[in-house]
């Protein structure tokens, strides 16, 4: 059975950088795209990007704005999340989701990680 686990997150200044990663067990990996979602407090649950399963194709929520990248390696069974440029309003918890193809809607996707928490002070 697939899992997922993230990492990278933590406590930065704005203009800061992070980087993120989401690992997954099981070989099938390659065979989904991969989401990030993010799910600030107070708020609800949000895209913010997603890699197709070749990592060929990308999508990336209008807020990112050029700050942040989204990147595979399959060899690796990981996913990544570069953040950069990172502003108060990017603190929430980020999650890691496959599903079978480049969706948005959280409904979509099988299976999510349990999280790694981004703050961003100002």
């Amino acid at each position: 059975q697939l899992q997922l686990v993230e990492s990278g997150g933590g406590l930065v200044q704005a203009g800061g950088s992070l980087r993120l990663s989401c690992v997954s067990s099981g070989r099938s990996f390659a065979n989904y795209a991969v989401a990030w979602f993010r799910h600030p407090p107070g708020k609800e649950r949000e895209v913010v990007a997603v890699i197709s399963m070749t990592g060929t194709s990308t999508y990336y929520n209008d807020f990112v704005e050029g700050r942040f990248t989204i990147s595979r390696d399959n060899a690796k069974n990981t996913v990544y999340l570069q953040l950069n440029n990172l502003r108060p309003e990017d603190t929430a918890m980020y999650y890691c989701a496959l599903g079978p193809s480049l969706a948005r809607r959280s409904e979509a996707y099988l299976v999510w990680g349990q999280g790694t928490q981004v703050t961003v002070s100002s």
